[in-house]
């Protein structure tokens, strides 16, 4: 198992030629380039109307209630996110072409943590930026309101898209280890006997030795004749 790799954590044998319509109709791999395109569409519109300014300040500040931590929190989370879509992704391409199992079981698991991970975050950015969006003034914000509210609503979106993510990496680690214990042999070995009789003998057929006579006592007493 640990040498071969072959079907190892739900990917086809090691050395296999890539087959690229197959591969894009994968699930986990529809998933991660939707949560790619969510991931983008939320820091692209912070990043283009996220900020604004008032004709009486020049200062641009953030449309989710002026908090700048909103803003930052969006934009951080997405442009991680579809870099780490844009890194799983080529794993996936490159995940049968990897013999060791322990290698893939790693990958896999980097793939759970970070999924997990980012279904909590996204979680946290959507009722982050909907409680702050809830403050705003929205005839203030107005050019740009629409674009805040996509934010908001693709960010509801990635959390189930990472959702799925983590479905399938947990689907796939469950999956290894099951493979794992199929192939596992103890190497214990069987306790044996410390002593083996000795083939085709039976202890119930035991003989004497030869010319080796017991004593027999004597009936009884008998004394010498008398004259």
């Amino acid at each position: 198992m640990e040498g071969g790799g072959s079907g190892a954590y739900g990917a086809a044998k090691a050395g296999g030629a890539f087959d690229l319509v197959r591969f894009v109709q994968q699930p986990q791999v529809l998933a991660r380039i939707v949560s790619a395109i969510f991931a983008l569409i939320v820091f692209a519109c912070l990043v283009g109307d996220g900020y604004i300014s008032t004709p009486e300040d020049s200062r641009l500040f953030c449309v989710f209630n002026h908090n700048e931590d909103a803003c930052r929190y969006g934009i951080g989370i997405g442009v991680l996110a579809f870099l780490a879509c844009i890194f799983f992704f080529m794993v996936d391409v490159y995940f049968p072409q990897i013999s060791n199992a322990t290698d893939r079981k790693y990958l896999v698991l980097a793939d759970l943590g970070f999924s997990g991970l980012w279904t909590f975050l996204w979680f946290i950015g959507f009722c982050f930026l909907t409680n702050q969006w809830s403050w705003t003034w929205t005839e203030h914000v107005y050019i740009v309101a629409d674009s805040a509210r996509a934010a908001i609503t693709f960010s509801f979106f990635s959390i189930f898209s990472w959702g799925l993510l983590l479905t399938f990496a947990y689907k796939r680690y469950k999956m290894g280890v099951e493979d794992f214990a199929q192939s596992y042999v103890d190497p214990t070995p069987e306790v044996s006997t410390p002593y083996s009789s000795y083939p085709n003998i039976s202890h119930e057929s035991y003989q004497q030795p030869p010319f080796t006579h017991t004593a027999e006592a004597p009936e009884g007493y008998q004394p010498p004749p008398v004259y």
